[in-house]
């Protein structure tokens, strides 16, 4: 199995910390990460590696509002529910959101709301498989692994109206 590696990027939500696996992206994790979250050798440090390099330009171009939809070699490594919930995150197009009951829909398994939630909580490439972006069916922001001032703090970015916690829909 290819070796892991890593870069540390400063951003308005914090300090992020890229991982690649071989040619692909394999997480962005967060400062205050969870152990065990995102099930992971440690990596060494490779500032200069190419997916990292690309993975950083774009996040950057990101945070700059710049960039909307991201384009990296991904390596999702989780079981294949986990796996379709992140193909779906993938699908929610920037500046909107989707509840979980809603993916669970989407995934023809409407009883899997918690198991959508599970998988959501661990998604190892935030950001860019924009967790961030599902909310409570009401439209309550809900857990992040990156904390809820990060959540709304990437929601306002993307333009998302936010009042007392809660998203609030277009008509």
């Amino acid at each position: 199995m290819p070796r892991l590696e890593y870069l540390s990027l400063d951003t308005p939500v914090g300090t992020l910390r890229l991982i690649a696996r071989g040619d692909l992206l394999a997480a962005v994790l967060w400062p205050d990460e969870r152990p065990g979250r995102v099930p992971l050798d440690a990596p060494l440090a490779n500032p200069a590696h190419p997916v990292l390099q690309q993975a950083r330009t774009q996040l950057q171009a990101y945070f700059a509002g710049e960039l909307r939809r991201f384009d990296l070699p991904l390596d999702f490594a989780g079981t294949a529910f986990q796996q379709r919930v992140w193909q779906a995150l993938l699908a929610i197009p920037y500046g909107q959101t989707r509840s979980y009951a809603e993916i669970a829909r989407q995934l023809d398994a409407p009883a899997a709301v918690r198991a959508v939630g599970a998988a959501n909580g661990r998604n190892p490439l935030s950001i860019i498989a924009p967790c961030h972006r599902v909310v409570g069916s009401g439209g309550a922001l809900t857990g992040f692994a990156g904390g809820l001032p990060a959540k709304t703090w990437l929601l306002r970015h993307e333009g998302v109206a936010i009042d007392a916690g809660r998203i609030t829909r277009p008509a």
